[in-house]
C-alpha cells in the first residue's frame, strides 16, 4: 500500500509544546495540588512522553516552584486588582479577605500548604514561597500605607496588619482543608479586621 500521500502528523513548534507541558502541570496541580506533580503524571496530562516533559523542564524541583508561582500569583494579581474596585481602603482590605476566605479558592489553598511543606526539602520552591509570600505582604502593607494617608487606618495600627491580615487568612484556609474552620470564615475574618485595624 502506498502511504506516500498520507498526510504526517504535524510536530508541534517547541514553544507551543513547552506551553502545553506547563498548562498541562498546572491544570494538575489546581486539581489536586503540587504533591503529585512527576514527570509522569505531566506527561499523562499532556499527552507527550515523560523524556519529552524532561527535555523541556530537566529540573522538577525547579518546574514545581514554577508552577507554584503561576498559580498563586495569578490569583494575588487578580484579587489586589479586583478590591481596586472598592471604595475605601477598608473596604478594599474587607474585600480581600472576604474573596480569599469564601472558600472558592481552596485549590490555591492546598497549593499553598503543599508548597510550606515540601519547601523543606526543595530549596528553589522554597525560595518561590519566600518571594510570593514577600508579595503579598507588600501589597498589603502598601494599602494600609494608604489607609493611613488617608486617615482611614490610625497610623499605630498600621505595623504589623499585614502580617496580621495573611496569618489570619493563612491559618483559617489552611485549616478549612481539612474542615476544621468556622462555618463562616469570612465573618469571622470580618470581626478579627475590625480589632486589627481598630
Amino acid at each position: 500500500m502506498d502511504t506516500s500521500s498520507t498526510p504526517r502528523p504535524r510536530r508541534m513548534p517547541p514553544e507551543l509544546r513547552e506551553k502545553a507541558i506547563r498548562e498541562a502541570a498546572i491544570g494538575l496541580a489546581r486539581e489536586s495540588g503540587i504533591a503529585g506533580l512527576t514527570v509522569r503524571t505531566i506527561a499523562t496530562r499532556a499527552g507527550v512522553t515523560p523524556a519529552l516533559v524532561a527535555h523541556y523542564r530537566p529540573s522538577m524541583d525547579a518546574f514545581v516552584a514554577e508552577v507554584f508561582g503561576a498559580i498563586v500569583a495569578a490569583e494575588r494579581e487578580e484579587v489586589v486588582t479586583q478590591s481596586s474596585a472598592a471604595q475605601g481602603v477598608r473596604a478594599r482590605i474587607a474585600g480581600i479577605v472576604q474573596t480569599l476566605l469564601d472558600g472558592d479558592r481552596d485549590d490555591v489553598t492546598l497549593v499553598w500548604v503543599q508548597a510550606w511543606a515540601a519547601g523543606a526539602r526543595n530549596e528553589e520552591l522554597a525560595a518561590r514561597v519566600r518571594h510570593e509570600m514577600d508579595r503579598w505582604q507588600h501589597d498589603l502593607e502598601q494599602i494600609v500605607a494608604d489607609g493611613v494617608a488617608s486617615g482611614e487606618i490610625a497610623d499605630e495600627l498600621a505595623d504589623g496588619a499585614a502580617w496580621l491580615l495573611l496569618a489570619m487568612v493563612d491559618g483559617m484556609n489552611a485549616h478549612s482543608l481539612v474542615k476544621w474552620a468556622p462555618d463562616d470564615r469570612a465573618g469571622l475574618a470580618r470581626r478579627a479586621l475590625a480589632a486589627v485595624l481598630g
